[in-house]
């Protein structure tokens, strides 16, 4: 069992997925970053001094004896963004990607021209046919 784990780990397939995983993970949290400690304080300052992320519709304000029950729709509009900016992102770069496949394809799918030999065969081939061609005709 030890070994058929061992050849199933050490797959290409299973080391690129986890090599994708740690990458998704930091750049997610680059995103993150970037929302709460550029975006946000930029539309903060947009909006006019308020800080995005502590917008909220109070349901039921806070007494001694419960808790305050609200909607926080600004900390809700940070996680949106995070989404935007990671889904074009991948987008951008699923993009770019798709464009370096398909060049390659197309530059693979160009056959090469053929050689010297290849044309002299063609001709005497050729000429083969014709010569008998012209000899079944006599017939």
């Amino acid at each position: 069992m030890l070994q058929e784990f061992k050849k199933f780990a050490l797959r290409g397939n299973v080391l690129d997925l986890a090599i994708g995983v740690i990458i998704g993970g930091a750049f997610g949290k680059i995103v993150t970053s970037l929302v709460n400690d550029i975006i946000m304080p930029l539309l903060s300052a947009i909006l006019g001094k308020i800080n995005v992320s502590d917008l909220k519709y109070v349901i039921t304000p806070q007494t001694e004896e419960t808790a305050e029950v609200a909607f926080k729709y600004g900390s809700f509009l940070q996680s949106v963004i995070d989404f935007l900016i990671i889904a074009l992102s991948i987008f951008i770069i699923t993009k770019v990607i798709s464009s370096f496949w398909k060049k390659k394809e197309e530059a693979e799918a160009t056959p090469p021209a053929p050689s010297k030999e290849e044309l002299l065969l063609e001709e005497i081939r050729d000429l083969l046919k014709e010569n008998n061609e012209a000899h079944l005709k006599k017939l």
